[in-house]
């Protein structure tokens, strides 16, 4: 529980200075990134202010009545391991918010994505993650196989984020950095953000997307949204999140 306390007060304190633009396209895909990358991308989140524990519920206004805002909290791919998110947050002293965080920015709530480097699942965790905590394939399924088990991905990744903050406490950031890059790439850069666009940005959009998934934003979410997404847009499905520098990573930080 004291786990749990201290990652909210860190996390909430944290300055978010990224924006975030998104926009629903005709596939009823949504699309997010940390940069306007066309017209078709709108501001969805304002970076560049601070808040704390006690400002915390309200989300930037700019997300309030959005259809994004409606879609990210309801989404059925969320909506189908929220249960199992709760749990496993309970289990291993996390803030649910921040799971939902990180599931929306590495996979889109897509249980069965893979990336290029070969992460997979919900929380898109690396083979060799899951095996270094302990999974492993059998004559029935494949690690590989077994990661696109919601249950099992989501608990490998609280394992993992859970050991992460025990190795950088009291330093939510430093625990997405690593998420994304790797812990060895944050010790390598003396305990602080790697210089990697990908990375600065991942932990932006992760610290914007944890605003939004806190309970009482959630709830003011849905219910400014109440009959707004009708026709004018398609309902949407699966997320495609854009966040710049990937090519500029390492490829050991992608690995």
């Amino acid at each position: 529980m004291r786990l749990l306390v201290a990652l909210c007060m860190m996390f909430a304190a944290l300055s978010a200075r990224a924006d975030v633009y998104g926009y629903i396209d005709a596939e009823g895909i949504a699309h997010f990134s940390t940069e306007k990358i066309d017209e078709r991308y709108q501001l969805f989140l304002r970076g560049g202010t601070s808040f704390d524990t006690a400002q915390l519920a309200p989300m930037p206004a700019q997300a309030v009545h959005t259809p994004l805002s409606g879609y990210l909290s309801r989404h059925p791919g969320l909506k189908k391991v929220e249960t199992l998110v709760h749990e496993t947050a309970q289990e291993f002293s996390l803030d649910p918010a921040m799971l939902k965080a990180v599931m929306a920015a590495e996979s889109g709530f897509n249980a069965l994505a893979v990336s290029p480097k070969g992460a997979i699942g919900l929380m898109q965790i690396m083979p060799a993650t899951a095996e270094r905590y302990g999974l492993q394939g059998d004559r029935k399924r494949s690690i590989e196989q077994k990661l696109t088990d919601p249950k099992t991905n989501i608990r490998l990744a609280a394992r993992y984020l859970r050991d992460l903050h025990k190795l950088f406490p009291e330093k939510p950031e430093l625990v997405i950095a690593s998420y994304n890059a790797g812990e060895g790439a944050v010790q390598k850069y003396k305990n602080a953000i790697p210089p990697y666009p990908e990375t600065r940005n991942y932990v932006q959009i992760v610290k914007q997307f944890y605003q939004l998934y806190k309970p009482s934003a959630q709830t003011l979410a849905i219910a400014s949204l109440a009959g707004e997404l009708t026709g004018a847009l398609p309902t949407a499905k699966r997320i495609h999140m854009t966040i710049p520098g990937r090519r500029n990573m390492p490829v050991s930080a992608l690995e």
